[in-house]
This record gives structure tokens, sequence and C-alpha cells, in this order.
């Protein structure tokens, strides 16, 4: 009881205190007209800054403020009323006349007559406790007027005690925190927690996305408890992951200084604010603090069909090896969203046979509702004709950055009717395990389609006797990277068919490690040592990297020690190869292969001493202070000296985050006929084979096969060109990061990044009976175009900056075997070609009138190519192969 009394004791002291006059927040004395001075500013340029200096303008006004009104039941319960007067718009920085957009201009001609009467138009706030209950404009009014308006409006809005509250202003709803201190308040807006209508998206991946850091601090200066004065600054900043260096920064600044006081109207009659707004203008209404939409229109832009007939040239097959094939996509695919279906359908209709799968894969790309109906319209599932446009339509699906249910339902649709292909029967099943899991991410696995999807590729494996279908299944849910697919893999990594062990066995090692559960450990390690029957070597091999890489326990490690000398003679050289490269690159095992290697048993040169052709590699491609990427070269040979399994894989690094860039996988089996060889134990009964596999931006796409039987092998032995069979060729939009910013002051800024990639990769085989010779070739060619692009368009005024970077290269691993004797000659080549590097920078300012100033600045270099190296047995062996004096 005495607790309670004491409670309201205080809580009856505040309320007095609050009404006898300690303010809660801005407080206005009766029959006063308050003068300020009040300026809002933009900048824009690249976040490190430039030499010619930011691009952005400045508004600057008077504001007179006057109490219309005050509750009688609280000094603090206020309406007030605005009006701006006398305003200027300037550029935001000094620069000379010839680049100053607004020079000669006045602010009417800028603005228009009825835009410059509605921003000086007065209107009314309501502040109870010196936050924000309402703001009355008028619904006629621009967006954009109302937002300045708004703006204004924020700056009148703080609290005299510290503490942390929720506020509503112009920017949404935010978190706030308040600090007082002696004649001053500080407040720290959280602008992370802030939740407003604006919708954006970004790229799942954090390597290929866009990292955002936001601050806004507003400092109000008071004297006898009123603002002298309030000035905020915000900032954000917004930069490439992979390459901090291209990024872009905003600054807006607000600042109101109270100049004089005069004597003001009196207070208006009236029982509440309701009654009191509609006599002052029956047409003021309650429009809302938080920003209102602003649509941009584009005044003088070509048409999505004069768009495509301005670029089609620049997206032709011979040009996708040069930075205008993705920097002419890029820009597309801003056209296409802004298009209906009909505009998109026009363009696909009008395209060349050439041009046609590059538009496919910028409308796909787009991932519109419209562009999505565009293409579900415009292809024909039922035509096996048509395979490379739907082929290009699904991959752009899996390669998509922001994909919605509707997309994955769009592919379960396709399954379930009528499709001509089986190869595009395989890819669409494949690729809906690719959305799954990015749905997944985004904490969208409950969604119906998902739920739909997932119980489709979980229960297919089981569901078929076809082996292909099987295969196609497990590919899907090596893309899924559903925890709930563990068990699968675990199961069909024990299957007597090796694909189906291979597809297992690679899927989880792409699993966190700690989903690799005692079961799953201890499978692998029963087909690594073979405990229940026989395996293949390429399926051991994939095995022990799964226990290399799952954190593996003293004992697993010393066992794969003790295995080697007791395996296949390439075995033995792939496994040793294998630690030594794990040890040499300091991999996570490394720690743990050093324990084991001090026991000598597991550790001498009886088993450290085998020779043999297969070989494990990795290197570091480039490094800096925001990427690291990395690449590894792993080939083993069968005890005849064919190829049995090569694989490259390229990973990307950036703050923690891992990008599996590229693999590339080439298997070939049951060719020892060829050569009148002896196959290894386990692998008497292969069907000669040869295929490759792709995956690329963690995507596993649907592998493609050189040649299956003998028959097969035959025919395309003696058809053979040399020329590259095509695994993945096409445009892919890498980075996609779209928001809106809303500033305190009203601005909103939009933020467009976009990374697109020009991409051809190919994989060839060649055998040559006469000069008992063999070739693998793996070739890469790429284009690279990132762009980010912030601009501020108030409708009447424009200013922007974009920042880009550009590149194109090739990439090239080729494996020479020579098994005219043994051991057999192995040489592996991985070049890099010399390619350039470009980057630019560019702003502009523009006026409703049409005036236009821009700036462009650019920097190019050469980087040199070079050979990427391996271990000094393999250049040993390269002099051996081609240098006939050796």
């Amino acid at each position: 009881m005495l607790a309670l009394v004491v409670f309201l004791l205080c809580a009856a002291s505040t309320i007095s205190a609050s009404t006898k006059g300690v303010a809660a927040g801005l407080r206005l004395n009766n029959n006063q007209l308050y003068k300020f001075s009040y300026t809002t500013e933009v900048l824009l340029d690249r976040a490190r800054g430039s030499r010619e200096g930011s691009t952005g303008y400045r508004i600057s006004s008077d504001v007179a403020v006057h109490l219309v009104w005050r509750g009688p039941s609280s000094k603090d319960d206020q309406l007030m009323q605005l009006a701006i007067s006398n305003v200027r718009l300037d550029p935001a920085a000094k620069r000379p006349e010839k680049k100053n957009v607004l020079h000669g201009s006045s602010t009417e001609s800028i603005l228009g007559k009825n835009k410059l009467a509605a921003l000086t138009k007065p209107f009314l706030v309501h502040l109870k406790n010196g936050k924000t209950k309402a703001f009355y404009s008028y619904w006629a009014e621009p967006a954009t007027i109302k937002n300045l308006k708004r703006g204004l409006v924020s700056l009148l809005q703080f609290q005299l005690h510290s503490g942390k509250v929720v506020e509503n202003d112009v920017s949404g709803r935010c978190t706030v925190q308040y600090q007082e201190t002696q004649g001053q308040v500080t407040r720290t807006k959280l602008l992370e927690t802030c939740k407003s209508s604006e919708t954006g998206f970004t790229t799942h991946s954090k390597v290929l996305g866009v990292s955002k850091k936001s601050s806004s601090v507003t400092v109000f200066r008071l004297e006898g408890g009123f603002i002298k004065s309030a000035e905020a600054e915000e900032t954000h900043m917004l930069a490439v992951n992979a390459r901090r260096s291209a990024a872009t920064k905003v600054s807006s600044r607000q600042t109101l200084v109270l100049v004089g006081k005069e004597a003001g109207p009196p207070e208006t009659a009236g029982k509440d604010v309701t009654g009191v707004v509609k006599s002052i203008d029956e047409k003021l209404a309650a429009v809302g603090i938080a920003a209102e939409k602003v649509k941009s229109k584009c005044k003088g832009c070509p048409s999505l069909l004069e768009h495509w007939q301005a670029v089609q040239k620049q997206l032709e097959p011979a040009s996708l090896s040069k930075a205008t094939a993705p920097r002419s996509f890029l820009a597309l695919i801003q056209s296409i969203r802004k298009a209906s279906k009909d505009e998109i359908l026009k363009v696909l209709k009008s395209a060349s046979k050439t041009t046609l799968p590059q538009a496919v894969d910028a409308v796909t790309s787009s991932q519109t509702p419209a562009s999505l109906d565009a293409m579900l319209e415009f292809l024909n599932f039922t035509d096996a004709k048509g395979l490379v446009l739907q082929e290009r339509f699904l991959y752009a699906c899996g390669f998509a950055s922001h994909p919605n249910e509707r997309m994955l339902q769009a592919l379960l649709d396709i399954n379930k009717g009528k499709i001509g292909s089986r190869d595009i029967k395989e890819s669409v099943v494949i690729i809906m395990g690719a959305l799954v899991h990015k749905l997944c991410l985004k904490g969208s696995c409950n969604l119906p389609a998902v739920m739909q999807a997932k119980k489709l590729i979980l229960e297919g494996p089981e569901s078929t006797k076809d082996e292909m279908e099987v295969q196609m299944y497990l590919l899907a849910l090596k893309n899924s990277l559903l925890p709930e697919a563990i068990p699968i893999f675990t199961k069909f990594a024990e299957s007597e068919v090796g694909s189906f062990s291979t597809i297992a066995l690679t899927a989880l090692q792409r699993y966190d490690v700690g989903l690799m559960t005692s079961e799953v450990k201890q499978t692998v390690n029963r087909i690594y040592h073979q405990n229940l029957r026989i395996y293949e070597k390429n399926v051991r091999a994939a095995a022990a990297d799964v226990i290399l890489s799952s954190n593996p326990s003293y004992m697993e490690v010393k066992n794969l020690l003790l295995s080697i000398g007791n395996l296949p003679h390439e075995m033995n050289k792939y496994m040793l190869s294998k630690i030594q490269d794990i040890l040499r690159f300091e991999l996570p095992a490394s720690k743990v292969i050093r324990q084991a290697m001090k026991d000598m048993i597991s550790h001498n040169y009886n088993r450290f001493a085998k020779v043999g052709s297969s070989s494990a590699f990795s290197g570091f491609m480039a490094r800096s202070a925001d990427l690291t990427s990395t690449y590894s070269l792993d080939i083993l040979y069968s005890g005849s000296g064919i190829m049995r399994r090569s694989n490259m894989n390229i990973y990307g690094s950036s703050n923690g985050a891992m990008l599996h860039g590229l693999q590339v996988a080439i298997e070939a089996q049951g060719l020892e006929s060829l050569i009148a060889a002896t196959p290894d134990a386990g692998e008497e009964d292969l069907e000669s084979f040869a295929g490759m596999s792709a995956l690329l931006f963690d995507v596993q796409l649907r592998p493609v096969t050189f040649f299956r039987g003998y028959s097969d092998l035959m025919s395309k032995m003696f058809s053979m060109t040399g020329d590259p069979i095509n695994v993945v060729k096409g445009l892919i939009l890498l980075t996609d990061h779209s928001e809106v910013i809303q500033l305190q002051s009203g601005l909103r800024v939009s933020s467009e990044f976009q990374g697109g990639l020009a991409i051809d990769i190919s994989g060839g085989m060649e055998i040559s009976l006469w000069y008992r010779e063999s070739k693998t070739s793996v070739n890469n060619r790429g284009a690279l175009v990132v762009a980010g692009n912030v601009t501020v368009d108030m409708d009447f005024l424009r200013a922007g900056v974009e920042v880009s970077f550009e590149t194109e290269a090739s990439l090239d691993f080729i494996t020479t075997v020579q098994f005219s004797e043994y051991p057999f000659l192995v040489c592996m080549q991985m070049d890099k070609a010399a390619f350039p590097f470009r980057e630019f920078l560019s702003k502009y300012e523009s006026t409703s009138t049409g005036k236009i100033v821009t700036s462009q600045r650019s920097r190019k270099q050469l980087v040199p190519g070079s050979e990427f190296p391996l271990h000094q047995e393999n250049s040993n062996m390269c002099k051996r192969v081609f240098d006939s004096s050796w």
C-alpha cells in the first residue's frame, strides 16, 4: 500500500510539473510568431570523395511558426501552423557557371508555379508532449512537396529527457535514442529499425551483394527550453562487398535556426484539434507523417522495343566476351522492369535467332510479374526444338537474385505438364532445388509452393527406378541443401550405382559441418575403407573429401593415413597429394593431420614416397582486403593412365561469407579397352562413359554427356573434331540490389546496384589412339560489369552519381596425358590471359526545363596474364611432354 501511495504521488508531481512549466518538448507561447531560417541539402559522391566534388543541391527558405490552438488539459498539446517562404535553390557545392545546372534559372522556373505555390502554402502540425500526432496538408499537393514539409516537421519533434523511444516521422516508424546534456539534446535515429511502406530487394549471396552503413544524428541546441537551432546530419554508404572501392555516399543535412520573434496571431477557439482544423480550412486533411511514394516519370525515354533495337547488336553471341554485352544487359533489365507483358512479348517476338537467347536471359532476370508472364506465354515446353531457349529460361531462374513463390510455382506447373525434351525435364527439377534453397534462406520455407517442391524432390529418389530420374532428383536435392535431404544422401552414398554415390557424397560436402552426424561420418568412412563392398576410385576419393572437410577426428585421419600404401597406385598418389595440399594450404583439417603424422607408423617414407600422376592442388587466384579468391585442381587417373576424374573449383570469400563460384568436373570410365589395358578393381564392368558437370554460383546445372556406351564412343572417336562442347552460355545477373532510402529531410534516394556477367563455359575431351595421347580442356570466357547508381529525383530537380567497373577475362584448364609408357606423362595447365580492368565515375544533374550537366572520369589498367602455379612434379612432367629434347 505504501509503495502504491509513493507511485501515485510521483505520478501526480510529474503531471503537475508538466502543466506548471516543464515542457516535454517544443512548446510555443501564445500570440507569438517564431521566425526560422531553414536549409536542407543532399550531396552524392563516391564513398572516398572525388576531385570535382559532390553533386547535389540545397533548398533554403524562411519558416514562420505560430501556435493555433492549445489543449485545455496540457500545455504540450499544441496545434501549430508552419509557413515556408522565400524559397531558394542552389548547388550543394561550389562549381563554375558552365557546370552549374541552376545558373540563370529562378526558383519558380525550376519548381514550376503550381509546385512553388503548394510549397509556400501554410500547413498544420499537431504536437503532443513533443511528438507528432498528425500532419495536416492538402491531398491535391504533389507528393514531393508534402514530403519536403514532412522533413521540416521532423526537426520540431524531440523530447527534453534522455531515453530510447519509438517515433513516427517522415522516415517511418523508427527507434530513437535521446541524450540530454546542459542546453542540448542529441537525437540518434537507429535507421536499421525503421519500418516503412517502401520495399526493396537484394542479392541473397553476401559475396556478390551490397553492404550499407547508415547514421542519422540531430543536435538540438536550446535556450530557455526553446529551440535555438537544430542541425541534422544523415549519411548512407553503399558498397559492393567484393570491391568496396565501388561505393557511393549519400549525405543529407538539415539546419533550422531561430532568427527572431514577434507578435503573432491569437489562438483559435475550439474544443478539439479536428474542429479547429476544419474551421481554418475544410480542405486540410491529416495526410500522415510518413513519406509518400513518388512515381518518377521518365520524359523522353525510349520504349522497351526502341531500347532493345538500340542494344541488340551488343548482345550478339560474338559480342558476349566484351564488357558492352553485360552493360547493355543491365540497362535492358531496368527497362524491362518498367514494361508491361505485351511490351516484353513484342521484344521477344522481334528478336533475331541469334539474339533471342540473350533476350530470354534479360527478361527472366528482370523477375517482375509481367516478365514471368511473358516468358511463360512465349515458351512452348512441349516442343523439343525449343531446348536452348527453355534451358536459358530455367538457368536464369536458378540464378535469380530474389526469386519469389510465383517463379517456383511456375516451374511446378511446367513439371506437371507435358515436356518435349528429357533434358529440359531434368533441368526443371534441378533448378527447382535451387529456388527452394534461395526461398528458404529468406525464411519462406513454409510457403505452399515451397512445401510442394520439397515434397516432390525429397520423395523423388525413391519414387522411380529410372537411373536418370534418380540422378535428377539427387541433383535437385544437392541444390536445395535441405537438412531433411542428409539421410537420403547418406543412403545413396552407398549405392551400387557410382553416379548416385558421387552426387550424394559431393552434396554432403556442401553442408555445414555441424550437420554431419555420426551416422553420416560412419557411412563415408565405410565407403572409403570399403568395409562392406568394393567401390569405384572416384567414389572413394569423394568419400575422402567429405571426411577431410567435416572436422575429422584424430582416428579418422590416422586411418586415412594408414590406408595410403594399400590403395591402387593412382589412388595412393591422389590421397598423398590431398593430404599434402591440406597441410600446405593450411585448411581446417591441417591441425589434426599434423597430430596424426607424429605417429611414425602412419607417417613414413613407405607411405609418403608413392609415385603416380594423380594430384590435388589449391592456390590463390586473387587476394585483397575485400575478396579472397582460391582455386583447386584435383585429378585422379586409372591405373592404365586414362583420366578418371578431373575437378576444378573456384571459390570467393568476403567478410566471412563463402561463394562456390565455379566447379567443372569431367568424369570418364570404361575406356581401358581402347588401349588393351586392365581395369582397376571394382571397375571391370563399367559402361564406357565421359561427361562433364558444372556448378556455377552455388547452382548445380544439368550434366552434359560426351558419350555413353561403346558404340557411341566409337562413333564419337571417328567423328571427333576437337571442338569443345558448350556447358553453359549466357548472361547472368549476379548482383541485384534495389532500395529507396527515405531521408529525414523528406528527400528520397533511389539506389540501384547491379552486376552482370556474360559467360561461356565449354569443355572437351580428345583421345588419339595413334599417338596414345588424351587431352581434356575446360575453357571459361567471361565479361563482368558492376554498376552502382544513387539518384535523388524530385521531378523538378534531379541529381545522381554512378560508380562502375568492368573487365573481360578468360581462364583455360588443359590436361594432356601421354600413355605410351608407364608411368604415363601428365601435364596440367591453368592459364589466365592478360585482361583489361576499367573503373568509371559519372555524375549528373538535370532540371525540369531540360538542362543537363554531366561529368565523367575513368581509369584503365591492363592486368598481365599468368599461368597459375601447380606442384613442382607437374612442372617437371610438362617439360617432358612438350620438350622433345628431354
